[in-house]
């Protein structure tokens, strides 16, 4: 009977600290797991109209997510991306950079799904889109580290290699169209840089001759004054 009840206690004791340690294990697993997943089926360098397909995952218990900002890979263009579909009442709008899907929260707990294609993926072996997600009561997540042991790492779109003879297609308008009548009169008029433009407030605006020719009048009244004083010397001493 005393061997069976120190068993019983040796497990009990065994027990506790393996379940607080399992405890600890799902509370922290929980937040770390949560993240915003990047898919394709084109995922490949250089193909055309790609369907990109995003899953931001909902880390909070009290509030749906209300808008996605997401920082485009180099090698794509913001007027190169259009908006495929997303959450009911969602807009996509570009940005210098990137874009922003938005619009009324979705429910609580649920994920974001949205997609946008892109007219052309560049030539490289993945592309990481920074992201910020943001809630209906204000609160960010954001997803922008590329180091993959991170705590908040950006998803990242691995790529195959380009098809054989795959080419990068041209340029979009947006980026090779000519500037307006104004911007070019406006480039192709000349402006003072900040340095002559501070030459200018010193010497008061002169010119170049301008400074020469006073130069020249200085050196003339010098001699004229050295004459003067030498021919009164001259008188003085006769």
């Amino acid at each position: 009977m005393l061997r069976a009840i120190t068993k019983h206690r040796t497990a009990r004791r065994v027990a506790v600290p393996a379940a607080v340690a399992a405890t600890a294990v799902l509370l922290t697993a929980g937040p770390a797991a949560a993240h915003v997943e990047v898919k394709s089926e084109q995922a490949q360098a250089l193909a055309e109209n790609v369907k990109i397909e995003f899953d931001a995952e909902s880390e909070s218990a009290t509030a749906g997510i209300t808008k996605i900002r997401v920082a485009l890979p180099k090698g794509i263009a913001p007027a190169d991306v259009t908006y495929g579909e997303g959450p009911k009442g969602w807009k996509f709008t570009a940005d210098k950079d990137g874009y922003t899907v938005g619009g009324p929260a979705v429910k609580v707990g649920e994920n974001a799904e949205y997609s946008i294609v892109v007219k052309q993926l560049p030539d490289a072996e993945e592309l990481a889109f920074k992201t910020l997600q943001t809630y209906g009561d204000g609160r960010t997540d954001r997803w922008i580290e590329l180091d993959d042991n991170g705590e908040n790492p950006a998803p990242v779109l691995k790529l195959k290699a380009a098809a054989p003879g795959a080419k990068p297609a041209h340029p979009s308008p947006s980026r090779t169209a000519p500037a307006s009548p104004s911007a070019s009169a406006q480039a192709t008029t000349p402006t003072a840089s900040p340095v002559s433009q501070e030459k200018g407030d010193d010497d008061g605006g002169l010119s170049t001759g301008a400074w020469v020719g006073i130069g020249i009048v200085a050196v003339v009244v010098a001699g004229g004054a050295v004459y003067l004083v030498r021919r009164r010397g001259g008188t003085s001493a006769g």
